[in-house]
């Protein structure tokens, strides 16, 4: 099993530990701190070592920061995790901040109207975020003093940092040598005039030098620093333990490795304009450069674009391992069918059973992240996942939502079916036929090339907005090749302004939550491809997404009168295709449910 039930935060402890940071920040004499859910590398996954948010406040959510001041403690969370704060922090002691509606910066200065000092790790914080803290807080007296990070201080048990090996990838399913792709990124950063760029994402080095890691849990990254030149060569800063024979022969001689120690001079001696990023990036980078007078230059991670293109290579195993994690779950689908309804599966035996069907294709490397299995009101907690403690019976007339994925070697997958147990309850219906409706928009739909996310946001919405109704989260995010499920630039989502580009992988994934009752949630993949021209149509050039996720969705929980007849047309084209990709590779189980599940509507 890949996954624990265990509770790895109680809210008890919360309030001894805020205490003790409370007698650091005294003793530094800072009247506030920051504590994101973030580590020096930046990246939206933290290691066991890093987890600091959670350790101090119980909150165990992907995204958040908390705000510590002498005599408050604001938790902010966005909108998927509005349930889940309540439950994982103690309400007395910690106070969740809706977020962005409300900025930390904004918060620091309503709170602080005197003034004070409020530290910050410069390691967990980049020069973005501390450009609009200061923003926030012009004109008063409140200041920001980069400190050590004083949650280590008193985290006894600290679990040490990751230390995975560094694995060379096959260059057969990226589609481009790494002598390729650092070449390509450094005629770039010579046009822009720039010497070399400091790489901190562990996603962005996997892609360039075509290895993957084994630092943090469901992604297959590695902790590591780089700087790439203009002339193509890299300087790779990593912990000698994770380096091998296999991975030194794979990078070649254009390739220098230093331990991780070494970053700090490294930076410090490089000469000409160097690039870095400021969202990414940790402050510290930017004052070593500084501190030693070197030119610096702004700008996005080079490779955070080209790595979202995705080559013919990476597509073609996406494909493959859609096709092969579509069989696992249809395959759990019928047994779900089967089995829940009887009353004796709880959801652990559900998160059980769907690793088991994806464990049996003998390719999964990994989930791609901690399953999401809510029965009932469970469901209404968007990233909830399920331990010992709140391990709930799916009984007969819940909705069961499901929120999967598997890392294969060709591929990372991501996909949310919400399946009816037994009986359909009638108050369901409609949500979930809007929630389809939005999530065969997105995939119906044609749009110029130059649009981003939040240009196409609003049509997977628009059904739920007819009914007073909406979802606080994204409609969908990028997707990595074997790398992270959640991958950047690309998003679908109001607040998305990167051009969609032929290519890029996205989820799609509308959904509705009733708190207290159920989750709806349905989730396909997609990649941006050219739209095929159109007969009486300009010579515009469109856009359009193929279906990369065949899986059917369930038909007893659709209002077949809300279907317009283009919409009923797509979803039965939808099924008839998943019949036949996978059908022949089904146990007679399996395929006997599926000719049902994929019935015309």
């Amino acid at each position: 099993m890949f996954q624990s039930f265990d509770s790895s935060t109680r809210p008890e402890d919360g309030p001894v530990r805020l205490a003790r940071l409370r007698e650091e920040m005294a003793r530094e004499g800072l009247t506030g701190f920051l504590v994101p859910r973030a580590d020096a590398h930046q990246g939206e996954y933290v290691a066991p070592h890093d987890d600091r948010l959670a350790w101090l406040t119980g909150f165990t959510g992907s995204a958040g920061i908390a705000c510590i001041l002498m005599d408050r403690a604001g938790v902010f969370i966005d909108g998927r995790y509005r349930v889940q704060v309540k439950a994982q922090v103690d309400l007395a002691h910690f106070t969740p901040v809706p977020w962005p509606e409300t900025k930390p910066g904004d918060w620091l200065k309503a709170a602080l109207p005197q003034g004070g000092a409020v530290g910050i790790d410069p390691w967990l914080h980049t020069p973005k975020e501390l450009d609009a803290l200061t923003e926030a807080l012009a004109g008063t007296q409140v200041s920001i003093r980069e400190t050590p990070n004083l949650v280590d201080r008193i985290w006894a048990d600290q679990p040490a940092p990751p230390q995975g090996p560094i694995a060379p990838y096959p260059e057969d399913l990226a589609g481009e040598s790494h002598a390729d792709k650092r070449a390509r990124i450094g005629r770039l950063l010579a046009e822009a005039g720039q010497s070399a760029a400091v790489l901190t994402l562990p996603d962005s080095i996997a892609w360039l030098l075509n290895v993957r890691g084994a630092d943090i849990p469901r992604n297959p990254v590695p902790h590591a620093f780089a700087i790439l030149h203009d002339d193509g060569r890299v300087t790779l800063y990593a912990d000698p333990a994770k380096v091998t024979d296999a991975l030194k022969v794979h990078l070649g001689p254009e390739i220098t490795l230093r331990p991780a120690g070494a970053f700090g001079p490294g930076l410090r001696s490089l000469p000409g304009k160097v690039r870095v990023d400021p969202a990414s990036a940790p402050l510290w980078v930017l004052r070593q450069l500084e501190d030693a007078g070197v030119e610096v230059a702004l700008a996005e991670d080079p490779c955070i674009l080209p790595k979202a293109r995705k080559t013919a290579a990476e597509l073609a195993g996406a494909r493959a391992a859609h096709a092969r994690d579509a069989v696992a779950m249809i395959e759990f689908l019928a047994w779900i069918d089967a089995e829940a309804p009887k009353g004796g599966l709880t959801e652990i035996d559900v998160v059980r059973g769907l690793e088991e069907f994806r464990a049996a294709t003998g390719k999964l490397r990994d989930i791609s992240f901690e399953t999401i299995a809510g029965a009932g009101p469970n469901g209404a907690i968007v990233h909830y996942r399920v331990t010992e403690a709140t391990n709930r019976r799916v009984a007969p007339g819940d909705l069961l939502l499901v929120d999967s994925g598997g890392q294969y070697l060709d591929g990372t997958t991501d996909i949310t079916r919400t399946v009816a147990v037994g009986p359909v309850p009638e108050d369901a219906k409609a949500p979930f036929t809007r929630v389809l409706k939005g999530m065969i928009a997105i995939s119906r739909a044609r749009f110029p090339k130059g649009l981003a996310g939040r240009d196409l946001d609003a049509l997977a919405r628009n059904a739920l907005w007819q009914a007073g109704q909406d979802y606080d989260h994204g409609t969908g995010h990028g997707v990595g090749a074997y790398l992270c499920v959640h991958e950047g630039p690309q998003r679908i989502a109001r607040i998305s302004t990167v051009p969609l580009e032929p290519g890029m992988i996205l989820s799609n994934e509308p959904g509705y939550y009733r708190e207290g009752a159920f989750g709806i949630r349905i989730e396909n993949l997609i990649a941006v491809e050219e739209a095929p021209a159109l007969s009486g149509g300009d010579d515009r050039r469109m856009l359009s997404f193929e279906t990369l996720t065949w899986v059917p969705i369930d038909r007893r929980l659709i209002a077949p009168e809300m279907l317009d007849a283009g919409e009923r047309a797509w979803l039965d084209a939808y099924h008839a295709e998943v019949a036949h990709r996978a059908g022949p590779d089904l146990s007679d189980r399996a395929r006997a449910w599926l000719t049902g599940a994929t019935l015309p509507i």
